[in-house]
């Protein structure tokens, strides 16, 4: 979905046109020194920063300088002086800062190897597209778009501009969600039957996630899709049999666009049943939380999905109790994120959540919306 530069100026105080442009010449080149380059050149992958806001400025940034692989070297932003100050950070130099009007010459800059998009949900599509077209890989943050046909346009743009494409789902790097999947697959707590989870938080009026045209949706698109991937990836299975309810309690003017509150079943191929909510007016812990049952066993985390402080708790076969409180310290998951599509640049390889998983959670979201009796995405 674009926005016109009015619509997006007065919502999110950012300029920039959204021009759709066609195949540019000259990107294979581009591509070829990206993929070229590797620990052992000595030169560092190269990230432009698409979108200066609290996650790229509070989180990724700050993880890309701790990565073993990474540095900043462009930044794209509607507010000069913002970008200014951080480029001072970052010592990124002036005629790498980029508006939205002029984002389409990074093609032109071989100091960028990938972007990372960290853009309202509606421009994620439009602007990985154009990244792909400039033969930049990309790092895009979730939900990968509003609707299912804006997430194959990105799957497909980048295959045919032969770039990476990655969507940043944090948790699948992390080493604590990580050991929640390895004692389910080795069987440490049985057959799983059944998983609970939840994450939501009392959002603010005036938020730009409260925005149908910006956002997609309420927090389903939000905090709710942390739930929905936890239970795919915990079961390694795909979701079918989805029922689900909607609603808005209260009525304080937050909710005009968008539904505060969700919550869906899902029933997995082998049986595994799930459960979930999301809210934007109730507190489920600061984190979030999941809980899997099964027939041996249990595991909970609690804090689930925070920036740190996770916390695994389990019950496994033969009466062992595990506590493995997660020790990262907040940007680590971001950092994880940034050194894993340098390597899989540098080693031509697979992400390990490319497009097609977001595409996944936006398609299995469409039929949760869909299910609760709203517009499907």
């Amino acid at each position: 979905m674009k926005l016109s530069r009015r619509e997006f100026s007065r919502l999110i105080a950012m300029t920039g046109a959204m021009t759709a442009l066609g195949t540019l010449p000259g990107v294979g080149a581009t591509i070829a020194e990206a993929q070229s380059e590797s620990p052992a050149s000595g030169r560092k992958f190269r990230w432009g920063i698409v979108g200066l806001g609290r996650i790229s400025m509070g989180h990724f940034m700050p993880g890309v300088e701790l990565s073993k692989t990474g540095k900043i070297t462009a930044l794209v932003s509607g507010h000069r002086e913002k970008a200014e100050k951080q480029a001072a950070m970052y010592n990124v130099p002036s005629p790498s800062i980029y508006s939205y009007d002029n984002f389409d010459e990074i093609r032109q800059n071989k100091d960028i190897d990938a972007v990372y998009i960290a853009l309202p949900n509606s421009m994620h599509a439009e602007y990985t597209i154009r990244a792909a077209k400039a033969g930049k890989h990309v790092l895009c943050e979730k939900p990968m778009a509003t609707s299912v046909a804006d997430c194959r346009a990105m799957i497909e743009a980048c295959r045919k501009n032969h770039v990476k494409l990655m969507i940043a789902y944090r948790c699948q790097y992390n080493p604590v969600h990580l050991k929640a999947i390895e004692l389910i697959r080795t069987g440490q707590i049985g057959q799983v039957q059944t998983i609970e989870s939840a994450f939501g938080f009392p959002i603010q009026a005036g938020e730009w996630r409260l925005n149908k045209k910006l956002a997609g949706g309420g927090p389903l698109m939000d905090v709710g899709i942390y739930s929905l991937n936890a239970c795919r990836y915990l079961t390694g299975e795909e979701p079918g049999d989805i029922k689900a309810n909607a609603s808005t309690i209260d009525q304080d003017g937050r909710f005009t666009e968008v539904e505060e509150n969700d919550a869906w079943t899902m029933k997995f191929p082998s049986g595994i049943l799930a459960s979930c909510t999301t809210t934007y007016g109730g507190d489920t812990g600061g984190g979030g939380f999941f809980k899997v049952h099964g027939s041996k066993g249990w595991i909970a985390m609690e804090p689930a999905f925070p920036y740190q402080g996770k916390h695994l708790t389990a019950h496994v076969a033969g009466g062992q109790d595990i506590d493995m409180p997660g020790p990262d310290k907040d940007p680590a998951d971001f950092v994880r994120q940034a050194d894993h599509l340098a390597e899989c640049v540098w080693e031509n390889k697979e992400p390990k959540t490319p497009g097609e998983e977001g595409l996944r959670d936006i398609s299995l979201m469409s039929q949760i919306y869909a299910a609760a009796g709203l517009r499907g995405l």
